[in-house]
């Protein structure tokens, strides 16, 4: 719950006034697990809140490890289940949560969409793995990044990055969040207009025509209109707009591609990040070899945008990009 919700909430308890502050800081501080644990409360006011709320936590299913320190995590949700990712690196630990029990969007490269649409995560589920976390001590970052497109997700969404970011919740820095789409209008739009965190857009072609092959909802949402959105908000020093871009080999990482993204993304303050390619069952594409994807990133920072390359976590235990999907869970074969 939002404050604002809490307290509509524990309207008609007759709890004191400040019992509401007291409650929230509970919800959004250390871990608590159960409600008689909020021990600043009276007896009666715990029993009133037992009778009709619960906690809403659910503890991880099941965890792989990888050999470089990255954990995925199965957590129940609703009547699916959904993966995350926790991967340290150095004094940095970034949380990789899902928004969708699979996904609706069939992008030709990504696992999740060839798992299917279970359904959307509501907020308590999208909290839950972030505070259901064993090390969610140590998280400084959260991407939305994991199973689904969040912006087909949008009201539980923007309702978690308010938990979040709130003072009265987790109180968490927009600047230590992004939140990933393909771009889906008017959502997109939405966020930048309500949310502070930043921005990441699944961009993997310049040319239309390509990212339609590689993504259905260039159909409905071009790219075009997904950068005239963008172009419309000045982000500031504070706020960070990055395109995600997959290289395929002998698809999109030749210099025709670096010089077509020079030119649609001029005047946008923004960063690209590249990211090599996962195979996955039943696909065609390919990932382009290092010596491709270096002189890719050389060629970008020539034209002026700043381009790193993404190091791939967690692959040993299908954490990495593009590979989270719980089909094999959900029919009952976890491993590992």
């Amino acid at each position: 719950m939002t404050r604002g919700q809490l307290d509509a909430a524990l309207e008609g308890l007759s709890l004191p006034g400040y019992a509401s502050g007291q409650i929230v800081r509970w919800l959004y501080g250390p871990p608590i697990s159960d409600i008689n644990d909020m021990t600043n409360l009276s007896l009666k006011a715990r029993a009133a809140l037992s009778d009709r709320f619960t906690l809403g936590l659910q503890n991880p299913l099941h965890y792989q490890e990888s050999t470089d320190g990255t954990k995925k995590y199965l957590f129940p949700a609703g009547r699916g289940r959904v993966e995350a990712a926790w991967i340290p690196e150095g004094d940095r630990s970034t949380l990789c949560l899902s928004t969708q029990v699979g996904c609706k969007m069939g992008c030709l490269f990504c696992m999740t969409g060839k798992q299917g649409f279970q359904g959307n995560l509501t907020v308590t589920e999208i909290l839950n793995q972030y505070q259901s976390l064993p090390e969610r001590d140590q998280v400084t970052n959260i991407v939305y990044m994991g199973m689904g497109e969040p912006f087909d997700n949008l009201e539980a969404v923007m309702q978690s990055l308010e938990v979040f970011t709130a003072p009265w919740g987790f109180a968490m820095s927009p600047r230590r969040i992004t939140v990933s789409t393909i771009g889906i209008l008017p959502a997109m739009e939405h966020f930048l207009e309500h949310s502070r965190c930043h921005l990441a857009v699944s961009l993997h072609s310049p040319f239309e025509e390509e990212r339609r092959k590689l993504m259905p909802v260039q159909h409905v949402y071009p790219l075009d209109e997904v950068l005239s959105v963008i172009r419309k908000y000045d982000p500031g020093r504070q706020r960070r707009i990055s395109f995600e871009y997959i290289l395929f080999r002998d698809f999109n990482d030749t210099p025709r591609h670096v010089n077509q993204l020079a030119r649609i993304l001029n005047g946008i303050r923004c960063r690209i990040n590249l990211i090599r390619f996962h195979p996955i069952p039943d696909t065609p594409l390919q990932p382009s070899d290092e010596k491709t994807l270096e002189a890719f990133l050389v060629a970008l920072n020539r034209k002026g945008i700043r381009t790193t390359a993404r190091a791939s976590r967690g692959q040993d235990i299908q954490a990495a990009c593009g590979l989270l999907s719980t089909k094999a869970q959900v029919t009952g074969k976890v491993t590992g």
